[in-house]
């Protein structure tokens, strides 16, 4: 009996040896990395500016920040569509105008009757998106869009509501002095082409692809905003910026065009972790030129402007980048 006693106390010391040695690898693995973060970002139409550049960026990040993070880029209806996927949790990561993005958060405009939507931060914003009212030869200003076959953008989008605050400047209510068509940017300019509509307001990053498409086949005039009602839009709407659309821009457009613009900002819900969002800002300032080399947008990322016409809390992440690159200055 006292050898069978000493035996089993052999066996419980090997065995609790053995359990020691297969809990030292659970350990390691607890501190290995997880992988790269899946992630959704909304962007626009895909012959809009929002999903050219945003899948342009995301080519370049997810090959050199794979091992962190992996974005898939997705065409959406634009920019209120975009705050209703992050609010549903659909997708993380958004490009949005600034001025669609307080409305969400401040539960504005056409967020009113749904309520405000807060699940998301700022991250930083990228490049001006100009207002372009291009309309047929025959129209030479805004005035003389009353009554006309005006395309405003996809129902909902932030172009929409842009060309509403820019056309009610003028005096013309876009729901009863004219031909209200909601259409995408690609098919707007077929239609504009095709002479199924007389004008079409465009709210998107120069040059725009259906615009540059159109205008090698179709001649259209950019109508200015005067200065007269940029001041009035900008007493109204602090959000909007002065901006110069530079002749030659287009093909047949021998003049620089004055209009308005907001700004394209990225966003990310609350989910999307500080590491996540830290390497994807960082990225996006380390990568510029490759960015650029695939769509010209990418030449106004700037840490100068990176947080101008933000006014919605900005992600942990993006601010700890901020912070670091601000230090010292």
């Amino acid at each position: 009996m006292k050898r069978i006693g000493i035996l089993l106390a052999l066996l419980l010391a090997l065995t609790a040896a053995l359990s020691a040695c297969g809990t030292a690898p659970a350990d390691d693995a607890d501190t290995a990395p997880a992988g790269p973060v899946y992630l959704n970002m909304a962007t626009g139409g895909p012959s809009g500016t929002y999903y050219g550049f945003s899948a342009a960026a995301m080519q370049v990040l997810n090959r050199e920040f794979g091992d962190i993070f992996n974005i898939s880029v997705e065409s959406t209806n634009g920019a209120k569509a975009n705050m209703q996927l992050i609010a549903s949790g659909h997708d993380q990561l958004a490009i949005v105008q600034n001025d669609v993005m307080t409305y969400a958060y401040n539960g504005e405009a056409f967020f009113s009757e749904d309520g405000p939507i807060q699940n998301f931060y700022a991250v930083m914003t990228i490049y001006p998106e100009p207002v372009q009212i291009i309309a047929n030869k025959d129209i030479t200003k805004i005035e003389q869009l009353k009554g006309k076959r005006v395309c405003v953008g996809d129902k909902g989008s932030g172009g929409e509501y842009n060309a509403t605050q820019i056309l009610a400047s003028y005096g013309i209510d876009v729901d009863s002095d004219l031909k209200k068509i909601n259409k995408s940017f690609a098919d707007a300019t077929d239609s504009l082409k095709s002479g199924e509509i007389d004008a079409a307001v465009i709210v998107a990053g120069i040059p725009t692809s259906a615009v540059t498409e159109l205008a090698y086949m179709h001649e259209f005039n950019i109508l200015p905003v005067d200065e007269g009602h940029i001041s009035l839009l900008q007493s109204v709407y602090p959000f909007y910026t002065v901006t110069t659309i530079p002749a030659g821009t287009y093909e047949g457009q021998d003049t620089d065009i004055t209009t308005v613009s907001v700004m394209a900002t990225y966003i990310a819900s609350d989910s999307v972790p500080e590491d996540v969002v830290y390497n994807f800002v960082k990225g996006m300032f380390e990568n510029k030129d490759a960015i650029t080399a695939l769509n010209p947008n990418g030449s106004f990322i700037d840490p100068e402007t990176a947080v101008s016409g933000i006014s919605v809390p900005i992600h942990p992440g993006a601010q700890r980048y901020f912070d670091e690159i601000n230090a010292g200055k």
